[in-house]
């Protein structure tokens, strides 16, 4: 089964917040650099890419056959994604426990787990 991993950032420290990363050790900052490298690494894994912050985002809706088009997520946000990947796995339970590898899980933030295509 396929699965997407979509990590939601929330509170979770990045190297784009320079201010929120520096509160990291340089350990934690190094093993979240780790972590992360190892669980592109795994088998069944295909990374996807680090998303643009969410003020960068624009949401398009349509109305009346038009579009309406507003800047930012249509989320709070401590809610906006930050990333994501592709995970073929056995079942589930691989899949979470792939997910609860991921740094963001850990540090405030959380990952969506959603079977792709065939179900």
């Amino acid at each position: 089964m396929r699965y997407l991993l979509l990590i939601h950032q929330g509170e979770t420290p990045t190297p784009r917040d320079p201010e929120a990363w520096a509160r990291l050790s340089e350990a934690e900052q190094q093993a979240v650099f780790a972590d992360y490298q190892a669980i592109n690494q795994t088998p069944g894994v295909t990374p996807g890419e680090q998303m643009g912050p969410p003020e960068a985002a624009t949401t398009v809706r349509v109305e009346d056959g038009r579009p309406l088009v507003t800047d930012g997520p249509f989320a709070a946000m401590k809610e906006a994604l930050g990333g994501y990947l592709f995970y073929e796995a056995d079942d589930l339970d691989a899949a979470i426990a792939l997910a609860a590898r991921i740094p963001a899980a850990r540090l405030g933030g959380a990952v969506e787990v959603r079977p792709v295509g065939g179900w």
